[in-house]
Formats: C-alpha cells, structure tokens, sequence
C-alpha cells in the first residue's frame, strides 16, 4: 500500500472589482496550491495581485486559472473556439499571472483550467490539447484521473496530478457534474450509489 500526503488546492482570485465571490482570507490559511483566476472568468489586475501578495504571506504555492472569456457566466457556459483561439486564451491568462507572480518572486506552481473548460477538456482531446498547448513547458497540470487530462499531459510531457473534488457531484463514468450554476452539495450526495447494490 503506498500512503500521498493529501495536498488541498482551492481556487482563489474570483472575485471582480467591488464584488467578492468566496472568503479567501480564510480559506487561504488551510490550503497548500490556490488556482488564481486570470481575468476572463472572474478575477481583474487589483484582485490578482491582491490574491498572489496573500499567497506570499501564507505560503501557498500559486497556480494559473484560466477560463472561457465568460465573465457574465463565471467560465460556466460552453463556448465554441478554435484550437488557435484556444491555446492563445490560455498563454495569455497564464502570462497576465506570471507578471505578478514575478513582482513577488514567486514561481508559477501549477495550472488548472476553470468550470466548463475544464469539462470540455476532459470529454475532448483536441480542446485539451489545444489549452495545453498554452502552459509553459515543464509546468505541472492539475487535472480529472483518468481521462484526456491525465492522457494528454503524459503525452505532452506535462506534469500531472490527479485531483478528487469535494464539493462537486460525480457522474456515474466518475465525470463531474458541472452545474451552469454553483450549487450547495451535501457530502452524503457527492458518489453516484451503484446501481447494482444488493438489498
């Protein structure tokens, strides 16, 4: 049996101008890896450079969260984009992170792509390949076990560790249940039940 210390990664920065979207002074203080949004589904310049300055002060390593250009839908609503238009989204929210990783000497740790992006890569490899595309090289990527996210790093000789939510539901194919809207999970509801379960 071989023991992995469990890692806790949340995603951080989500806010926009006056609106605030999750507390990330408290969260932040029980996380190790915090997903900092990049601009197109939620986060702005003041807010990532707010966030990365608190990562520095807790010691959290920072990754890229990048998402579909949706600010009205916070990244939860599919959109049709070319792998070019893809790959380009991609670099350019990593690139907008990393400038203010840089101002605070800190390194990029991690990326992992937000809501239904995220869901897309998994169900299609050419999208997942084509965001790929866009994280430098050598930077790990944080992703669903399993699927093209796993598949296609290993190919792209990416970095990868497997993640297991905890407050979002899984379809029966141990997909997620990514809801347009962000719901309230009850954890006794998280695990489809198997359907060949014997009374």
């Amino acid at each position: 049996m071989v023991n992995h210390k469990i890692m806790m990664n949340v995603d951080l920065g989500e806010a926009y101008g006056n609106y605030k979207c999750g507390p990330d002074e408290e969260l932040i203080q029980m996380i190790d890896h915090a997903n900092v949004a990049c601009g197109f589904h939620a986060g702005d310049p003041l807010i990532m450079q707010q966030t990365v300055a608190l990562c520095k002060q807790y010691n959290v390593a920072v990754g890229a969260h990048p998402g579909l250009p949706d600010i009205q839908g916070f990244g939860r609503r599919e959109i049709k984009m070319s792998p070019e238009e893809l790959t380009a989204m991609t670099r350019y929210q990593i690139g907008a992170l990393k400038a203010f990783l840089d101002v605070e000497g800190l390194p990029l740790n991690h990326v992992k792509p937000h809501g239904v992006l995220y869901g897309m890569m998994y169900r299609d490899r050419e999208i997942c390949k084509a965001v790929y595309a866009g994280v430098p090289r050598g930077i790990r990527v944080f992703g669903l076990a399993g699927t093209y996210h796993e598949e296609v790093a290993k190919e792209m000789d990416l970095p990868f560790t497997a993640e297991l939510y905890g407050d979002v539901k899984y379809n029966a194919d141990k997909t997620l249940v990514i809801d347009r809207k962000k719901k309230c999970v009850p954890c006794s509801s998280l695990f489809p039940k198997s359907r060949s379960r014997k009374k």
